[in-house]
């Protein structure tokens, strides 16, 4: 029974509801959120737990006027159904369907598009000042989770936004209760005091007042202080320049409402800590929250998932190989950005806790905390999503790679990633790595591939990357011997005439499928830097044509590393590249998304017949 929720296409049309009728519409759109997620899978526990403070925001905010800047973007199912999307629910993350993020070109509501966490305060600072240049009275919110609060740039942003005048408002979601357990009546009426006009002209009024005599505002400013930290944990933010309030019950409507309608009518930054819990409402997702966060298909009445292939995943593939080789090796050390779970660390974080790291959503700390402990003779092995390097780039450049720093990468989700999409997509890893000295950048053609190489890259004295993967390979046997490949040899897989694939890692299958009907050469090249030169060029002199084919931006990826190889030594080849185009790919299945880009093995054929003709 959705008998309410049927009612609202709009925030406009919640606004129209009595505040007595809204627990029963967060009951309903918990039961609609299950149901949905059941049937597409999605990020489940996130979005149950903000049920009631989406539900709020959008009653007491004039949106989409009012702008609402969700971090991440993981928990914004609620907004999305809310704001007109309830119908385009059964697509979601579904090729031509809904994002499973904001997205700015989707919806009106949607003030800004995320998927990468920390992104909230920046943001919605910078849109509360634009309004203020451009006289408008509109609000600008943040509502930022617990875990992204770990990340520097949230910070960066706090301490800009404390020394402004802008009207921002700033929420943490804090359903982790990692700042504060002390949730009930008692922090609920200080909320709303706090919150109050009369409180804020009272503090403002003695500002006036005491200004005129330094000694004496500083006094009161610091009793205020002491006063406010005896019952609230929000020193830290009051010394950012915010007026902290909180911590609430987030699944508490008529708090939240009240308190969130005397915060809109405050000036200047504010600061609302909200408790809330992961999965609420839904016992399995309460239990378990981590395996709700992001979950296949499952049965909403026991919240059992439907079953997999069966078939190890690159992710578990380099679980194993991690607690394996920590054993061989006691120097080795495992690092992870916050990514325990979906990097594939529990299996080590079990058998080694005391050599086990997880640094929050830190990319960069991690990175250079990374290259400390390798400048102790130790040997740091970083776990880490090809997107999410990114936000480590100069850390790579110029705490590892130029200080030639032994830190091994374990790059997963290399390639397009399916319902995420581009925000999470590894587009782009082979491009930003080859151009850095002293890398070593590896792409297995399977899973026992796989293992080799990030034994070799652990074994290498200097910076090594080795980039696998979302989901399971090819299926072939895994031998658990901690064997090494040389550096910077390829293989050839099958011979043929006239043409020559040159691929690179995931692409070595299809190639293979491809070459059959062309009669054609097919080389696993194994690695992106250095490029196996001899190899390239002896395939050059015996084939009339070249094709590279990668999982990988076509521009700077690893067909034109062989092209800038054929070039240097004077070689004029017919040479075609295939990789992926230059524009994001958006979310689907990944199959699909590989044949929409000539990638599969059909249009790797196709291409190559295209050239031939």
């Amino acid at each position: 029974m959705t008998s309410l929720l049927e009612q609202i296409d709009s925030p406009a049309a919640l606004r129209q509801l009595e505040r007595k009728q809204l627990p029963q519409l967060a009951d309903e759109l918990r039961s609609f959120l299950i149901e949905s997620v059941s049937q597409t899978g999605g990020h489940l526990a996130s979005n149950l737990g903000v049920v009631e403070l989406t539900i709020a925001l959008h009653y007491v905010f004039n949106t989409p006027d009012d702008r609402l800047v969700w971090d991440v973007g993981h928990q914004t199912y609620p907004h999305k159904i809310l704001t007109g999307r309830r119908g385009a629910m059964s697509g979601l993350r579904k090729q031509g369907g809904i994002a499973g993020f904001p997205r700015r070109s989707e919806s009106e509501y949607d003030a800004f598009g995320v998927g990468h966490s920390s992104t909230s305060i920046s943001a919605a600072l910078g849109m509360a000042v634009g309004a203020q240049k451009l006289g408008l009275d509109r609000r600008a919110v943040a509502i930022i989770g617990d875990g992204a609060m770990t990340a520097g740039m949230a910070f960066e942003a706090l301490n800009n936004a404390g020394a402004m005048d802008a009207n921002l408002l700033v929420i943490l979601n804090d359903n982790d209760m990692s700042i504060s357990p002390n949730v009930g009546a008692l922090n609920n009426y200080l909320a709303k005091l706090l919150s109050g006009r009369l409180y804020d002209r009272m503090r403002r009024g003695t500002e006036k007042v005491l200004g005129v005599a330094p000694p004496l505002l500083e006094l009161a400013k610091r009793t205020e202080e002491h006063v406010k930290g005896m019952m609230t944990p929000g020193t830290l933010f009051e010394e950012f320049g915010f007026n902290y309030i909180g911590p609430i019950d987030g699944h508490d409507l008529d708090t939240l409402v009240a308190t969130l309608s005397n915060i809109r009518q405050l000036k200047g930054p504010q600061f609302l800590h909200v408790v809330t819990q992961k999965g609420k409402g839904y016992q399995p997702a309460e239990d378990d929250p981590g395996k709700f966060h992001g979950v296949g298909k499952f049965d909403p009445t026991n919240g059992v998932c439907m079953p997999g292939t069966g078939q190890k995943t690159y992710t578990q593939i380099f679980g194993d190989w991690l607690a394996d080789m920590a054993a061989a090796d006691e120097r080795l050390i495992g690092i992870t950005p916050a990514m325990c779970d979906g990097s594939g660390l529990n299996k080590f974080q079990e058998l080694f806790p005391e050599r086990y790291f997880d640094v929050g959503i830190a990319e960069q700390h991690a990175l250079t905390f990374a290259a400390g402990l390798a400048c102790e003779g130790l040997k740091p092995v970083v776990a880490i999503y090809s997107t999410f390097l990114q936000r480590a780039y100069d850390q790579l450049v110029h705490d590892v790679a130029l200080q030639n720093l032994p830190v091994l990468l374990a790059i997963d989700r290399a390639g397009l990633v399916g319902a995420d999409g581009p925000t999470h997509a590894g587009s782009f890893d082979i491009s930003y790595l080859r151009c850095i000295p002293n890398m070593v950048v590896m792409a297995p053609a399977d899973e026992n591939e796989c293992r080799q190489m990030l034994t070799t890259g652990f074994k290498h004295d200097g910076p090594a990357a080795v980039r696998y993967p979302r989901g399971c390979g090819t299926g072939v046997a895994v031998d658990l011997a901690l064997d090494t490949v040389e550096i910077g040899k390829g293989e050839i897989r099958r011979r043929g005439e006239k043409v020559a694939i040159l691929a690179f890692g995931s692409m070595v299958a299809p190639a293979l499928q491809a070459a059959e009907s062309l009669n054609a050469t097919v080389a696993n090249m194994r690695f992106v830097k250095p490029l196996d030169v001899a190899l390239v060029l002896q395939l050059a002199a015996e084939h009339e044509y070249i094709v590279t084919v990668e999982e990988n931006s076509i521009m700077g990826g690893a067909g034109s590393a062989v092209a800038e190889t054929l070039k240097a030594a004077g070689v004029k080849m017919n040479l075609l590249q295939l990789g992926l185009p230059d524009r994001f790919i958006e979310h689907g299945a990944p199959e699909k998304l590989l044949a929409e880009c000539g990638l599969d093995a059909e249009g790797i054929r196709t291409a190559i017949e295209k050239q031939l003709s």
